[in-house]
């Protein structure tokens, strides 16, 4: 990836903005996890020039989780759905959404977060003969074969797996929030869109633009097109109520420029994108904020 001088590059205030559109423009609503969700339907995309630098957010630092959430799309990709396989790719957070409780009620084993998550939709979702689909394998080979096609597409939302009318057991302890990708090649580039149907404004979406971002930084790598834009759309976009003192001073922080991120050399000799792993990539130049301790997690 060719980024511009750390100098030249623009600051950058898009995730500021998002959080004061919802805070400002947002309903209050009822949430399933407990605290009033201060929800905008339909929030502001935000679009990053790779160029510009890359999408670790700069209003408190994430320096020290931002390799967790690479680590665990890495995860995801591999088709992994059990907390002791996302230990393996170094992410450690999903222990709340594995509860032998959560669990059981969808006939799983405590520690699984089942068949319909992340990693069983991208890795093991069920074909038409009922063998397993690998999708990030077949969009590599798609890309290859037929670049200019724009149904370069992966989905997380297992509908028949996922569903809460009454009389079905879904089978996942928590629905996919986001991993609707579609990439497009347009003039010798790489675009990446990702569509978010529900985030966690303030904890989980940072995490979610660095590991999505890291993946058009795979998808160069391995196709060989020069990585351009990563948009990120968010559906459901929210700050929990006990957020919101937070969300506020992070708004109230100036825009800074975003850093690099880098794949290392040993990452560079990549060819297959089941195999990255988190200590593939390195951040550089990145000067944000003090970190913001305590933020409320809703589980």
């Amino acid at each position: 990836m060719k980024y511009l001088p750390y100098e030249a590059r623009e600051p950058d205030g898009q995730y500021r903005e998002l959080l004061y559109s919802i805070l400002t423009k947002g309903e209050r609503v009822p949430s399933r996890q407990g605290p009033v969700a201060i929800t905008l339907f339909g929030a502001p995309q935000m679009r990053f020039k790779l160029e510009n630098g890359f999408p670790c957010i700069t209003n408190r630092n994430i320096e020290g989780f931002w390799k967790g959430a690479i680590g665990e799309l890495c995860a995801f990709i591999n088709g992994a759905t059990t907390l002791a396989e996302f230990e393996e790719f170094g992410c450690s957070w999903w222990g709340p959404w594995a509860t032998e409780e959560k669990c059981s009620k969808r006939g799983l084993s405590a520690g699984d977060l089942g068949p319909g998550s992340y990693g069983g939709s991208f890795h093991d979702w069920p074909d038409r003969n009922g063998a397993s689909y690998n999708q990030f394998e077949h969009l590599v080979c798609q890309i290859a074969e037929s670049p200019g096609d724009r149904t370069h597409i992966v989905s997380p939302w297992n509908g028949a797996l996922l569903a809460r009318d009454s009389g079905r057991i879904n089978k996942a302890t928590i629905a996919p929030c986001h991993g609707w990708l579609q990439v497009r090649i347009m003039n010798n580039k790489i675009h990446l869109h990702h569509m978010q149907r529900s985030g966690d404004v303030p904890i989980g979406v940072p995490s979610n633009m660095v590991q999505y971002a890291a993946l058009l930084l795979m998808l160069e790598q391995i196709t060989g097109y020069q990585a351009g834009d990563y948009i990120h759309y968010i559906v459901d976009a929210h700050i929990y109520e006990d957020q919101a003192d937070a969300a506020w001073q992070m708004v109230n922080r100036s825009d800074m420029s975003l850093p690099r991120v880098e794949i290392t050399e040993q990452g560079k000799l990549i060819k297959n994108i089941h195999d990255f792993r988190s200590e593939h990539f390195e951040l550089h130049e990145y000067y944000p904020h003090q970190a913001m301790k305590g933020i409320p997690v809703a589980i």
